[in-house]
């Protein structure tokens, strides 16, 4: 087969969630290292700074250089005015650890290190300054401010020492001092000149007399962009690197349900499946380096893993496939184990693989022989032709830059369970039985290995993403465990991540050297995507379980949101508190990325909510926030899929679907699995149960002629829209077929 030695490779353990190990043998000759037994003890750092009590992981990294560093924050600002020095923002990590830049910066400068994920607000006012002045963007970004935060230069990456015709940071530093020493008046002018000109560039507002674009047309828009970009052999919307864009995929099946007998609709689901499946065979991480999602970059973010759980279980919705809802599965088995607190918040990232420990003995890990398959054939050889491994590695030079996978294999699914069933001559279900055989055997010996470096930072925002996901995937499959997972996020949510005195969300918190949750002093404020998305996890938990007390907590911090962020004259919401002095700008995010953009999921949100409390002038600002983006809307709809979703939404109707029966009554079960089996993304569910649906009852006065408090008569389903309703459907296939096709027998 091999000759005598077979392949090593970087081992991924879940089919689906992905876990990078390194150096890991299918059979019995190749050595790999064992965690050796004793760990070397620390060595002590010459240098160490304030960022050394912060909590910030990436703040940590920076915590030895030979910086005077300070976190973003009272301090920083106070010593910048009264020693009259410009600010230093940021910047990278090499640069840092160099002894003569390190005094300079210390010397001359108040050097401030900002964590992104932490503060997003500045993040995206300095980088906007930096985009306009230097023509690009990116990370990392280095700033220069002055004493009143004022940015007044700009760029990104500064190497130590001067390269070719990019100077090197002490030749910037050196420059900014001259100009700051002799020309300081020119360069405070100017930072301001610029400030203005991007308070008046950046503004997203509503015209006068502008109205909701017809959704018809964004949406037909939306997709022909997309098919434009579409790449067809592997999915996906772009050459390598290729993003996962789960955003795309969901306005892809949410235009098929709208679309269902066009043969636009139909290339719409075939695009969203097809891209999904290929992603399936790669893995899961940030991105992938080549266009058939084989090399990753092995870093895991939680955005990523929540968006497409979501993405996974819509489309085994849509298609009926279980396929795709093992795939949504095995990611939130993947989160559950390796991110999630013991409090129930989620980590944020884990990144790309661990470093190799030293010594330990060969190792034998599937040298068994197959019993029944057609020749010699051991379990290795059918896991390595299922998974393409190859003896001199399977990773091309060309998806290896710098060489760092030379001679390895990255695991990707390269044949059907058809065809390597096939080839082995053995049946399917029997080779199903044999990989996960295989995987389950690498996964212990994994386990002896160091783990990847993890990032215990813990965000509002990516957590009610994750809810989100636990509830979705949770109540389409019935699955109590996953809801019961869902549960403990809220909880751990509003016990660690909401400051009731203050009626405010909180952005972030921290593991400690004990397990504990930790807090930084002051705690950080939410942002409006920390709102935005753990009400939207609440709505979709509530859709899940039925506890009206999340859909009163949803309600609360809506209207705090509104207080907080919104634009009463130009509309939608700004993505950080007005009342922040430390700001040059205003923004309002105007783009669904990697995550969705808060004023997309908070038009959702707006619409959603109602619904279900009867408040009309969320209806109104959900319109007028749509009216704020008209011209984007209108002219590059797939910069903002998922606003486009919420447009569609808003034009066709939300239905209300009110389930009127006992929460625990089987009938009742079969009713509410009925719709949870449907993706229907224009449709909010609710449950009258007649003794905890109080909550509903009061912001809907209706309900109580529909569902009278004190019936117990057989569960039944109504369908409402524009205030007419359904006939009572008692059965659970009629009831189906009325949710995919029908148009209901309406009474008033």
């Amino acid at each position: 087969m091999f000759g005598k030695c077979c392949a090593c490779f970087f081992l991924v353990l879940e089919t689906m969630g992905f876990i990078l190990s390194t150096g890991l043998c299918v059979c019995s000759c190749v050595p790999f290292s064992m965690a050796s037994g004793g760990e070397e003890p620390p060595t002590p750092h010459r240098h160490t700074n304030r960022l050394a009590q912060e909590r910030s992981p990436y703040l940590l990294q920076h915590a030895h250089n030979p910086v005077d560093w300070y976190p973003w924050g009272q301090e920083a600002f106070d010593k910048a005015k009264a020693e009259d020095k410009p600010i230093f923002l940021s910047g990278e990590f090499e640069s840092f650890e160099d002894e003569e830049i390190g005094r300079i910066l210390s010397d001359n400068f108040v050097c401030i290190k900002v964590d992104r994920e932490e503060r997003p607000d500045v993040d995206k006012v300095y980088m906007t300054f930096v985009q306009a002045t230097s023509g690009g963007g990116g990370w990392p970004m280095s700033v220069w401010l002055t004493p009143d935060l004022k940015p007044f230069i700009g760029g990104t990456y500064f190497p130590p020492r001067d390269q070719a015709r990019r100077p090197g940071l002490k030749t910037v530093l050196s420059r900014i001092l001259e100009q700051w020493q002799n020309n300081r008046s020119a360069l405070e002018s100017s930072g301001q000149r610029i400030i203005a000109a991007l308070r008046q560039g950046t503004a997203i507002t509503a015209e006068p007399g502008a109205a909701v674009p017809l959704a018809p047309d964004v949406a037909q828009r939306c997709f022909q962009q997309l098919v434009q970009s579409y790449e067809e052999e592997y999915g996906g919307f772009r050459d390598a690197p290729k993003f996962p864009s789960p955003v795309n995929l969901m306005f892809l099946l949410s235009f098929y349900t709208v679309s269902r007998s066009s043969s636009e609709g139909a290339e719409a689901l075939q695009m969203a499946l097809h891209t999904l499946r290929m992603m399936a065979l790669g893995g899961f991480h940030r991105y992938s380096t080549d266009s058939s999602w084989h090399v990753p970059h092995f870093e895991k973010m939680l955005y990523d893993q929540a968006q497409l759980a979501v993405a996974y279980i819509t489309a085994s919705q849509v298609s009926g496939e279980t396929f795709f809802a093992d795939v949504a599965k095995d990611i939130l088995q993947y989160v559950s184990r390796d991110l999630s607190n013991k409090s129930g918040g989620f980590y944020s990232a884990e990144d790309a693989d661990s470093v190799p420990a030293s010594g330990g003995p060969e190792k034998q890990l599937l040298p068994d022989m197959v019993e029944g398959a057609s020749g010699s054939t051991s379990l290795a050889d059918i896991f390595m032709h299922h998974y393409g491994v190859k003896e001199q590695g399977n990773v091309a030079p060309e998806q290896d830059p710098h060489g760092e996978l030379r001679g390895q294999n990255v695991l990707i699914v390269r044949y059907s369970p058809e065809l390597t069933a096939a080839h082995f001559g053995v049946s399917v279900k029997r080779l199903g039985e044999l990989l996960a055989t295989a995987r389950a055997k690498m996964a212990e010996v994994r386990k002896s290995r160091p783990r990847p470096h993890l990032d215990t930072k813990m965000l509002a925002s990516w957590n009610g993403l994750m809810l989100s996901a636990y509830a979705r995937v949770g109540s389409a499959l019935g699955d109590e465990a996953l809801l019961e997972r869902a549960v403990q996020a809220a909880n751990f949510l509003k016990e660690h991540l909401w400051d009731p005195s203050r009626q405010t969300m909180l952005r972030s918190c921290y593991r400690g050297d004990q397990m504990e949750v930790e807090q930084v002093s002051p705690p950080i404020p939410g942002f409006l995507d920390d709102y935005a998305f753990v009400i939207c996890g609440l709505l979709d938990l509530y859709e899940a379980t039925f506890q009206t007390s999340w859909l009163e907590w949803a309600e609360e911090l809506q209207l705090r949101q509104d207080t907080l962020f919104w634009d009463s004259q130009g509309y939608g919401y700004f993505c950080s508190d007005l009342s922040d002095p430390t700001l040059p700008l205003s923004l309002k995010e105007d783009q669904d990325g990697a995550e969705p953009s808060a004023n997309s999921v908070s038009a959702w949100n707006l619409l959603r909510l109602s619904h279900v409390t009867g408040r009309q002038e969320w209806v109104q600002r959900c319109q007028q926030l749509l009216t704020a983006f008209s011209e984007r809307l209108s002219s590059v709809p797939i910069a903002l899929p998922e606003m486009v979703r919420a447009l569609m939404a808003q034009h066709h109707t939300l239905k209300q679907i009110v389930i009127c029966g006992r929460k625990d009554a089987p009938d009742t079960a079969s009713l509410v699995a009925t719709v949870n089996s449907l993706f229907l993304p224009h449709k909010v569910l609710m449950l009258c149960d007649g003794a905890s649906d109080s909550f509903l009852r009061s912001r809907l006065p209706s309900l109580s002629a529909l569902c009278p408090p004190e019936d117990s008569g057989a569960a039944r389903a109504l369908v409402c829209q524009d205030f007419t309703c359904s006939l009572p459907l008692t059965d659970p296939l009629e009831l189906r077929t009325l949710l995919l096709d029908g148009t209901p027998p309406l009474q008033t």
